[in-house]
């Protein structure tokens, strides 16, 4: 193991946790102060319970040039043995994919990105060339619009008939894993279609956002995500933790909550056998 998989396992043997934080800071729902310093206090409240962050790009570009700044106040605030994953799901031809991932990966510095595959897996690949960075796929999410497609029948190139999108898309993502930096993105709120990923892609590293505000079953989520080794599933919250108070002992909310994340994916973990 080497690059962005590798500082993963071991930031979660460091902590013990499958716990990613999600920074994503609404000004509407967290205290009047401002975000980098938000995020600063989260962060040292949790630094030493979480296996990654995971900042949404889209908090921050939507507070313009204060968002960017925000983001590089928060990125500097993050220890440099835990990994930063930029949820952006960005997707584009080839050309313009180069530009996100040399924006994401060698000016931002995230150890990882999430990455749309919807115009095809040419446009994964410019992600994937950066060898000790992790390129999460996008495969069945969380929202409940997501079976518009993801679930839809197609041809499945497995010679086994027709199979749903999603399936599809691991599948692809497993045989293009020959770099060794590729994993998925599969939500808690749909744990068959988890734990049939997880079949279908044993060793990938796979984000699993939608425990906790949208719904999902957080054990479920630990015994369907990890590999055997009860690795590799990077489980995310992130309102549950930001906005466990709105008051002045933020932080220090955010730190149980996050405990009390962690020590049920412990349970979990072990009630799984991991």
């Amino acid at each position: 193991m080497t690059g962005f998989v590798a500082k993963l396992v071991s930031a979660s043997a460091r902590n013990e946790s499958l716990l990613c934080v999600g920074l994503d800071p609404d000004p509407e729902l967290m205290p009047a102060m401002k975000v980098g310093a938000f995020n600063r206090a989260i962060i040292e409240a949790t630094q030493d319970l979480v296996c990654a962050y995971k900042p949404n790009l889209a908090f921050y570009e939507a507070l313009g040039i204060d968002g960017w700044r925000a983001l590089e106040e928060t990125l500097a605030a993050v220890p440099s043995h835990i990994p930063v994953i930029a949820d952006g799901k960005r997707g584009d031809v080839p050309n313009t994919a180069r530009m996100y991932a040399r924006s994401l990966f060698e000016v931002w510095g995230f150890d990882a990105a999430t990455v749309n595959p919807y115009l095809g897996m040419d446009t994964v690949e410019p992600f994937t060339e950066y060898r000790d960075k992790g390129v999460l796929v996008v495969c069945r999410t969380s929202n409940a619009g997501s079976g518009d497609y993801q679930a839809l029948d197609v041809d499945s190139t497995s010679g086994s008939g027709r199979a749903p999108l999603f399936e599809e898309v691991a599948r692809r993502v497993q045989r293009a894993n020959a770099t060794g930096n590729l994993g998925l993105v599969v939500g808690a709120t749909y744990p068959d279609e988890l734990r049939r990923v997880r079949e279908l892609c044993p060793d990938l590293p796979i984000l699993v956002p939608g425990v906790g505000a949208q719904g999902g079953a957080l054990e479920k989520a630990v015994r369907d995500g990890v590999d055997g080794n009860g690795r590799m599933a990077i489980i995310n919250s992130s309102r549950g933790v930001l906005y466990a108070s709105r008051g002045p002992d933020f932080a220090e909310a955010a730190r149980r909550a996050a405990s009390d994340l962690r020590a049920e994916m412990r349970r979990a973990l072990a009630s799984a056998g991991g």
